[in-house]
């Protein structure tokens, strides 16, 4: 409704909206949509948004789709936040917070990206849509393609967890098994969409994910009464999320819902597949990839993201940093998660505990802040990861 063009996030070539469009066609870069946020402002506020639908489609003037019949929802967003008090209390924190993305749709929040995405690419005229996915943007991309009557071609790593599998299959996918890794995966998608007729939604690869993913960043603010936490931890593959939250509080200050001040953005990564941590450490502006990542966590297994430079850049800006942290120390967590508060965690979101352990222990985050650890996808997927338990 209020999209004006897409903007390339390295180069900064406009790109015309309402049409179908992968990568910058300048450099080859991600594209970031743009909004006239002054008239959407008009409409879209703070006062307004209470008796509105309790979903992400509540933030309606700041997500890209343009006809209201071409929403493909299944009530994703407005996720709890939840005051984790025993957890806090065992770190010693009496301000900590999860935002749990579990209770979405499929169980992730790989269903915010995809209800935008599959939206906008219906309304554009794509009738065949793939992806290539460790396993929750699979079953994610399966369920809302077969709620807009689209196909869905998935393409996942071979050693994925059987219930995506079986999840992409029930929803009617076409799904094809990969020797190798989530980059494998892509290049085989790449190689074959313009002959397939295929339209390419992988992670930051097309515009709207992010903009269904941002919306995190928006219910953080409504949740907590328009004050941003002081910290935000984030697991990071693709890294999508964590670049729309912070695409997010600038629409945000610039419809004047909040101040300039920003939460200190940290990306946890595991110790076996960490490009990002490699990258800050070395001050690096982008990543090297990783020969052979190896982690329980597949949705951490990215060997480098397309958008490295912008979360890079991201977390510079905050003040933030990015840690990594050990298989072990990523299933532990998640036993420690639900004991403790009752959330199942998958263990991508288990790898933010450690990591905030670590940030305590050494100083570089206080015990009084207010923290919030993105839960992003339930546990309930990973089965294989507790069968030797009795």
């Amino acid at each position: 409704m209020y999209v004006t063009y897409l903007e390339c996030s390295r180069c900064g070539a406009r790109h015309e909206r309402g049409r179908l469009h992968n990568l910058c066609r300048e450099c080859q870069a991600p594209l970031l949509v743009r909004y006239d946020l002054e008239r959407a402002a008009r409409t879209l506020t703070r006062d307004a948004l209470p008796g509105r639908v309790a979903s992400l489609w509540r933030y309606r003037e700041v997500l890209p789709v343009v006809d209201g019949a071409s929403i493909v929802t299944l009530g994703e967003g407005w996720t709890p936040l939840v005051h984790a008090r025993r957890l806090g209390e065992r770190l010693g924190m009496s301000r900590l917070h999860l935002k749990d993305e579990s209770s979405n749709p499929t169980g992730s929040f790989k269903a915010r990206g995809m209800t935008a995405a599959v939206s906008m690419a219906g309304e554009l005229g794509a009738e065949r849509l793939a992806v290539p996915s460790a396993g929750n943007a699979s079953g994610a991309l399966a369920a809302y393609a077969a709620k807009a009557g689209l196909e869905a071609h998935i393409y996942m790593p071979r050693d994925v967890s059987r219930v995506s599998i079986v999840e992409c299959m029930q929803y009617g996918a076409h799904v094809v098994l990969v020797d190798g890794f989530i980059n494998d995966c892509g290049r085989l998608i790449g190689e074959k969409k313009e002959r397939e007729g295929w339209f390419d939604v992988s992670t930051l690869k097309e515009p709207y994910r992010v903009e269904g993913k941002k919306t995190m960043a928006y219910e953080l603010a409504e949740q907590m009464d328009w004050t941003l936490p002081d910290v935000l931890l984030y697991p990071t593959g693709g890294g999508t999320g964590l670049i729309g939250m912070w695409k997010a509080f600038d629409e945000m200050e610039a419809m004047g819902w909040i101040d300039s001040r920003r939460p200190r953005m940290i990306s946890v990564q595991a110790e076996g597949c960490a490009p990002i941590v490699n990258a800050f450490d070395a001050g690096a502006d982008t990543a090297q990839a990783v020969a052979q990542p190896a982690t329980v966590a597949a949705g951490l297994r990215v060997p480098v993201a397309i958008g490295d430079f912008m979360i890079l850049r991201i977390l510079r800006q905050s003040g933030g940093c990015a840690v990594s942290v050990s298989d072990d120390e990523i299933l532990s967590s998640v036993r420690e998660i639900g004991s403790a508060e009752g959330i199942f965690a998958a263990p991508e979101a288990g790898a933010c505990v450690p990591a905030l352990r670590g940030l305590l222990e050494r100083g570089e985050v206080g015990r009084e802040e207010r923290v919030v650890l993105m839960i992003t996808g339930s546990g309930l997927k990973y089965p294989h990861l507790w069968s030797d338990l009795p």
